[in-house]
C-alpha cells in the first residue's frame, strides 16, 4: 500500500492550479517560503498541514522541480498583472480618497502611517 505523502493525488490540479488535496493551498503558496528556505516545519505549522500534506508538497515539488518553478513564475507574472492593473484602475478614486480630511479621532492613526510611508520610500 502506498502512503499518503506519496499518492498521485496527494497533489491535484485545481482552477487554482496545483493544489494540495483537502486545502486550498496550492503548492505556490509553498513555493514561496521553499524559495526562502524556510524549514519544513515552519512551512507546515504556518499553513496547518498534517505531515503527510506538507511532505507530498515537498516531495512533488522536489520531483517536478523545473514544472513548477515555470508554473510559480507563470504565476508571479499574472499577479503583477492583475496588481497594475487594478492599481491604475483605481488611481484616480484613491487620488480623491486621499486628498479628503481624516475621520476625527483617526488623525494620529493617519499621522503615523504618512510617516511608515515616507520611511519606507526614502529606503527603496
Amino acid at each position: 500500500m502506498t502512503s499518503p505523502s506519496h499518492s498521485p493525488t496527494a497533489i491535484i490540479r485545481t482552477e487554482r492550479g496545483l493544489t494540495i488535496a483537502g486545502t486550498r493551498i496550492t503548492l505556490y503558496d509553498v513555493m514561496d517560503y521553499v524559495i526562502a528556505q524556510y524549514p519544513p516545519q515552519f512551512i507546515q505549522g504556518l499553513f496547518e498541514l498534517t505531515e503527510e500534506q506538507i511532505g507530498a508538497a515537498l516531495a512533488y515539488i522536489e520531483s517536478n522541480r523545473s514544472e513548477i518553478e515555470a508554473e510559480y513564475q507563470q504565476v508571479i507574472r499574472e499577479t503583477e498583472a492583475l496588481r497594475q492593473h487594478y492599481e491604475e484602475q483605481n488611481r484616480e478614486r484613491l487620488a480623491q480618497i486621499a486628498k479628503q480630511p481624516p475621520k476625527p479621532g483617526t488623525e494620529a492613526a493617519w499621522e503615523k502611517l504618512r510617516a511608515a510611508r515616507a520611511k519606507r520610500q526614502s529606503v527603496a
